[in-house]
Parts: structure tokens; sequence; C-alpha cells
């Protein structure tokens, strides 16, 4: 069987890694890594061809990491030269630009081709995914917003970065996280670390916010019709309280529980409760 699990070493010793850069062309990929790597910004954009390789190394505690980034072309008339850079990978830089909705819209995509060319004996588990949202320089033009990104990086369990190549916000923060959660993967024998963060969603956590985000109004966050009864809200609420709850927000935001529902429901007051049910915890 495949690994693409470096042996574990000593603390103290050295250690060679790999990582590769995924996503759509033109959202940013090499410009991240010039910055980090040799902290300057190109503002002519230049197609990658194929793939661009490069050497770095990086100290992390008391080890020094040789870094291989693979800087793969976005474009898929690469396909054929990409697909076999796959294989052996520690760590992936996924990106996409914060002002191309396509771009967010293609991460699955870009998880299903390496899986597929992973083959059925690679696993994706034991290697350390980033979640980059570039260009957050450019504001006005954005239309994927840090939470929608969030919450999808945090249901797969990867990590998430607001990033800007042009300015270099969050460019060695994210980098330093990423090489740190490489190592201790490699030091835990090939097992992606637990987080302990109180901010994670489970992926049908996710699924039923997005589903809600999307709705068209208020009726159809629910899945009844406009002018349900009191009885056919609750009947579609009680299966979605416990995935929409949060415990980020204090329980005073809690303030329409399923039971209170005692006559014919107006779209502004399940307006009301389906904010607080999103964002407040279970009460």
């Amino acid at each position: 069987m495949e690994t693409n699990v470096p042996k574990r070493k000593e603390p103290g010793r050295s250690l060679r890694i790999k990582v590769i850069s995924m996503g759509n062309a033109e959202v940013g990929k090499s410009c991240i890594i010039k910055r980090y790597c040799e902290k300057r910004f190109v503002s002519k954009y230049l197609a990658t061809i194929g793939i661009d390789y490069g050497v770095t190394k990086v100290q992390v505690r008391d080890r020094e990491i040789k870094v291989n980034i693979f800087d793969m072309a976005g474009h898929p008339f690469f396909y054929e030269v990409r697909n076999e850079f796959y294989k052996d990978t520690q760590g992936v830089i996924l990106v996409y630009d914060v002002g191309q909705k396509d771009s967010f819209d293609a991460l699955d995509a870009w998880l299903a081709e390496m899986k597929q060319e992973l083959g059925p004996h690679g696993n994706m588990d034991n290697i350390i995914f980033v979640v980059c949202a570039n260009k957050i320089d450019c504001a006005k033009h954005r239309c994927v917003d840090e939470s929608e990104g969030r919450l999808w990086a945090e249901s797969k369990g990867f990590l998430y970065f607001e990033t800007s190549a042009q300015t270099g916000e969050g460019i060695n923060e994210m980098f330093q996280t990423f090489y740190v959660s490489i190592v201790d993967l490699c030091e835990n024998g090939g097992k992606r670390p637990t987080t302990n963060s109180s901010a994670s969603f489970t992926k049908e956590q996710a699924d039923t916010i997005r589903r809600i985000r999307s709705s068209k109004d208020s009726w159809d966050m629910l899945g009844v019709k406009p002018g349900a009864s009191r009885e056919e809200v609750n009947k579609a609420y009680s299966p979605r309280r416990p995935l929409v709850s949060h415990r980020w927000l204090p329980v005073s935001l809690c303030l329409f529980p399923a039971c209170c529902f005692t006559r014919p429901i107006s779209s502004m007051w399940l307006n009301l409760w389906f904010l607080a049910m999103v964002w407040a915890p279970s009460c």
C-alpha cells in the first residue's frame, strides 16, 4: 500500500516534505508562494506552464524542514501534466479567489481530481490541507464571504486563512501554521492532528447551513410552504435544530424555540427565529 507520510523521525532531525498547490487558474497560487519564499509580489500575470518546482528550508521548533513545493497549473489543459504529482504529498495549499465564485465552487472538483489520482489505496486523511481565501485586498469585488469559505474548510477538517498575495496579509501566518501541522502529522505517525477549536463544524452542520443560506425565502429554509401551520413548522424544525445551533453566541440569542409557535407564523417572525437558530447555542 502506498503512503504519503515520511517515516517517523526523532525530534531535532531534519525532515523532507512535499507540498502542492491546487486551484483554478488566476486565483494567485504562484503569487502566494512567491510572496512567502521571495518576499515579493508579481503584479503582471504569468500563467504557470505545467508545474513550477522550488525548494525552501524552514525551521519548525527544533527541526529543519526541507520543503519541496510543486506549484501546479490550474488550467484544465495541464491535467495530464499535474496528475503525476499528487502522490506522496504531505501538504496541499488549496486556493480560491474571493472575487470569483466559480473558483470557490471548483474546490470540490479539485479534491475529487486528487482523490482519483491517488487511487484506491490513497488516503487523503493523512494530508494537511490549508484553504487560502485569496485576494482579500480587492474587497469591493468580493463575492465569497469569510463565513462561507471558513464553513466549507472546517466541515472538512481543513485549515482556513484569509490571504492577500499583493499586501502579504495572512501569508506568513498561513505557512507557519501549515508547516507546524505537517510536522505534527509526521510526528504523529501520519495521523492528522485533532483540533480543539470550538468554531469547527461537522459536514452535516455545514451542509444544513449552506442549504439555509441558499434558500429563496424563510419558508424555503424549513422546506415548508408559505403560511404553514405551527405543527408543520415544528415538524420541519425539530431535526434541524441540533444541526444549525452553535455555541459561539450567547444563550440570549435563542429567542424562539419551537414550542413558542402558538399561532400562524408571519414571514418576519420566521426570519427572526431562523436568525436565532443558526447562530445561537442549544437551549
